[in-house]
């Protein structure tokens, strides 16, 4: 069996964020899916068998559980369906419905576009946020007013919170047990502290306390929940944004996203990706 160890969205072919992908002839077990996921101890291991031509399903586990979908673990299985089956576009069933995914080579690199599920974005109750909050180092006065804390889906639940000063971000630490039991308890697969740079670049932090992981350097279905929050929130209800991210953990990392003004519709989440050597 063949474990490729892929970083996706890597920044100027450094960082990123590993995953494993293994594409088998039939889908493993879950058992022995969550026994390669702890051994190869990535946040994420991807799997994938052949449907049919240009299509796959695919699962991913981390070394504690199964998640419902993972964006820097299907950018890394871009990498590897471009190399063992060409470029071009290819449909990836998940547990719960469908994404596509378009593979190109671009300045000796291989990027790969994501366009995910419907999306959504939900409130939580002030009594949730602030028990959010109290398991970070920064308070409500960190806060940026003009971003409410809300939830987004995009094929999983993000938390999204907006910091004041980048400063904040670059500081952040929280009391892991605690968010887990939180993250579990209300489904947040992660939590995104965020800093706005402009109106096209934004600064993120990626707790992943959900799936057993401190912080995550790339997360794209928290990019997508990113553009969806925004969207809905009507802070920037169209166009393209970029987030760094990862720099903080010396694994810089950098996602591009695109959406429409239609509500909820699929956005579209892109990044390059290197081999682990």
């Amino acid at each position: 069996m063949n474990i490729h160890k892929i970083s996706g969205f890597s920044y100027e072919n450094m960082g990123g964020n590993p995953a494993g992908v293994v594409i088998t002839d039939e889908m493993l077990s879950d058992e022995k899916m969550l026994s390669i996921a702890k051994e190869v101890n990535y946040s994420e291991t991807a799997f994938l068998i052949k449907v049919n031509n240009k299509e796959f399903r695919i699962r991913y586990f981390s070394p504690e559980m199964e998640i419902a979908f993972c964006g820097h673990a299907t950018i890394a299985s871009g990498h590897v369906l471009a190399e063992d089956f060409g470029l071009g576009e290819y449909k990836l069933n998940l547990n719960d419905g469908s994404i596509t995914i378009n593979i190109v080579e671009k300045n000796n690199a291989t990027v790969t576009s994501i366009s995910s599920v419907s999306t959504k974005t939900e409130d939580f109750t002030d009594e949730i946020i602030d028990s959010f909050i109290d398991v970070f180092n920064f308070s409500k006065d960190d806060l940026d007013s003009n971003y409410p804390i809300k939830k987004s889906y995009s094929g999983n639940f993000h938390l999204i919170i907006f910091v004041k000063e980048k400063k904040t971000l670059e500081n952040m630490k929280y009391d892991f047990e605690k968010a887990k039991e939180l993250s579990r308890e209300h489904n947040i697969t992660t939590i995104s502290v965020l800093w706005k740079e402009n109106n096209t670049l934004y600064h993120s932090r990626n707790p992943f306390p959900f799936g057993g992981v401190y912080e995550d350097p790339a997360t794209g279905s928290a990019a997508i929940a990113l553009g969806e929050y925004l969207r809905s929130t009507k802070n920037k209800i169209s166009g393209e944004i970029e987030i760094l991210q990862g720099f903080d953990m010396d694994s810089p990392s950098k996602l591009y996203v695109e959406y429409t003004d239609i509500e909820n519709s699929s956005i579209k989440v892109s990044g390059q990706s290197r081999v682990i050597k």
